[in-house]
């Protein structure tokens, strides 16, 4: 059994996949990239994929929004999952806003370098902040 970290690392993973058959257009089974990455089914990491992947719009809009001298589509793919994830979470889902945006963080320590992650920090921390408030 895995715990919601390893499982968002996952989402990252297949997110990641994704965006770069979505750059190649190329054809994807979602379910597939997630059985790939998952040896049994999860409506976790289900529900966060599909729920990322049919909202992105909305995310990248919020993101760019917050970011400063950036845009999405010029961050890296893992980090716009990463981001994508952590707006997600924010936005869309019951996760308390402190542990989204950790995980998020967390994520990007492993995967980014220090710039980045204070970026990402800091776009959570102003959606937070700036947006109603989800929780």
């Amino acid at each position: 059994m895995r715990n919601r970290s390893e499982l968002r690392e996952i989402i990252m993973k297949v997110l990641y996949q994704v965006y770069i058959l979505k750059k190649g257009n190329l054809d994807y089974d979602i379910k597939e990239l997630i059985k790939e990455q998952l040896e049994i089914e999860n409506d976790y990491v289900n529900t966060l994929v599909s729920g990322v992947i049919e909202n992105q719009q909305e995310i990248n809009t919020l993101a760019n929004k917050y970011l400063k001298n950036w845009t999405m589509d010029r961050l890296n793919l893992v980090d716009q999952a990463i981001l994508s994830i952590g707006i997600y979470e924010l936005k869309y889902t019951k996760t308390p806003s402190i542990v989204a945006i950790n995980e998020a963080i967390e994520l990007s320590k492993k995967y980014s370098d220090i710039e980045v992650t204070k970026m990402i920090n800091g776009v959570l921390d102003s959606i937070y902040h700036s947006e109603e408030n989800y929780e």
